[in-house]
């Protein structure tokens, strides 16, 4: 994985990107990782490379398929579903789902201010340490990640997009 630059981010900024990338790396299996804000926009990804190659594909369809936003989306609606029926069931707070898929996994855990983290893994992965580890960067991440680094990750994710449509 190829870590976006983080070149005039804040110090927490450039906290957060670190931990995303290590997660990636350290964990095996982990094919893609993105931090989504409470309101469905994505905030933070291990996919930049991706992204790009996702839209200037020859012939690729317009749109985010394969790329950090389809994650970004589908953690999204996962979220507000569990949150939805976690309130019919009285079933409390949210904080982890699990799908396991033939040919991968998805999991998408709950960040204290709303956001949530998700992560999608290989066939292959152990889903009990891809739980573990998104569990110490939901705890190392979400204490920092208030309203005013939110706002600046999202801009950050606006500029390298309009800076690689150019």
């Amino acid at each position: 994985m190829t870590a976006p630059s983080t070149f005039g981010l804040s110090r927490e900024a450039r906290n957060l990107h670190w931990l995303l990338t290590n997660l990636v790396e350290e964990v095996p299996g982990i094919a893609s990782v993105a931090v989504v804000s409470s309101d469905g926009l994505l905030l933070l990804s291990s996919d930049q490379d991706r992204n790009e190659a996702a839209r200037t594909a020859p012939g690729a369809p317009r749109g985010p398929r394969g790329s950090a936003a389809d994650l970004a989306t589908v953690v999204s609606g996962i979220g507000s579903l569990t949150v939805g029926a976690a309130r019919l069931m009285d079933g409390g707070a949210v904080r982890h789902t699990m799908v396991a898929m033939d040919e991968g996994s998805l999991f998408v855990m709950s960040i204290s201010d709303g956001s949530l983290l998700g992560v999608h893994g290989s066939a292959e992965c152990d889903m009990s340490v891809v739980a573990y580890h998104m569990a110490l960067f939901v705890g190392r991440a979400g204490h920092v990640l208030t309203p005013e680094l939110r706002s600046e990750l999202r801009k950050s994710l606006e500029s390298e997009s309009a800076g690689s449509l150019r």
